[in-house]
């Protein structure tokens, strides 16, 4: 069974948020669903995720990032004004405030405070700083991470600077999405400390799945390679895909899924499983 309700954050900002296993909330672990750049929880593989998870013993949340873009429409870019204005930092602010709003009952009345990050994209990035930074989070998976938040050349960031902004082609829409200088002024101010993904790896300290696929051409399997090679190797567990992207060849709007992806996401339950259902 599902639920949706509207968070509004510290910020007076509108978090839209879909709620799988309602009937089981706040009595088994909790996993929060975050999406990456360009997406949104209704993209794609967003519901099949969330009621798969759910048939497998989980209370999971996906949401939508306040400033994604996708406005109450859930599945078009119809706010590229909030979109330029985006920042990591408030993606990690409001992955936070998503966490308390859940253990402080506003979704149903815990009794299992356990909780997992699923992060896909960009996402990965989010779900491995904040895992690293919350203590209530006990378990992170990464799908298709980046490994690093500061992907422009210097020749990027003085057009960018120069120009007021930074221009992206979505492939799928065929709009241009802009991103303004700010985005780029949060990966300057924090890039070395609080957006620093190969320190909270260093520091995350808690089980760590990390699942990419080989032929990734958005994101590199190298970076999970990298990140791989910052975490604790007691903890972590490497999964690499053959013959698969970025998305793991699942498409939007939704056709039907995969026997890799099938077996992806057999494998993410399997390892909150164990590492969130206590024995």
């Amino acid at each position: 069974m599902s639920k949706n309700f509207v968070l509004i954050t510290s910020q007076k900002e509108k978090l839209r948020i879909t709620t799988y296993g309602y009937e089981n909330a706040g009595t088994v672990p909790c996993i929060i669903l975050v999406h990456g750049f360009k997406g949104f929880k209704d993209w794609g593989f967003g519901p099949y995720i969330g009621k798969y998870l759910s048939e497998n013993g989980f209370f999971v949340i996906t949401f939508n990032f306040s400033h994604n873009g996708v406005g109450n429409s859930l599945t078009e870019f119809t706010e590229l004004d909030k979109f330029a204005n985006n920042t990591f930092s408030l993606e990690f602010n409001e992955l936070n405030e998503i966490i308390s709003a859940y253990l402080n009952g506003n979704f149903c009345n815990v009794n299992n405070k356990n909780i997992g990050l699923l992060g896909h994209s960009r996402g990965g990035a989010i779900s491995i700083i904040t895992g690293c930074k919350n203590n209530s989070v006990n378990a992170v998976a990464t799908w298709a991470s980046v490994s690093n938040l500061d992907r422009y050349s210097e020749i990027q960031k003085v057009r960018w600077r120069e120009k007021g902004v930074f221009e992206v082609l979505n492939t799928r829409t065929n709009q241009v999405m802009k991103l303004n200088v700010s985005l780029l002024e949060d990966i300057e101010k924090n890039g070395e400390d609080n957006l620093n993904i190969k320190k909270s790896v260093k520091n995350l300290n808690k089980p760590f799945l990390i699942a990419h696929g080989k032929q990734d051409l958005a994101v590199p399997f190298e970076e999970a390679e990298n990140i791989f090679e910052w975490a604790d190797k007691k903890l972590t567990e490497f999964y690499p895909i053959e013959s698969t992207g970025h998305t793991f060849n699942i498409q939007h709007p939704f056709k039907g899924s995969n026997q890799k992806f099938d077996i992806l996401l057999n494998k993410t339950a399997e390892f909150f499983k164990s590492n969130l259902i206590r024995k």
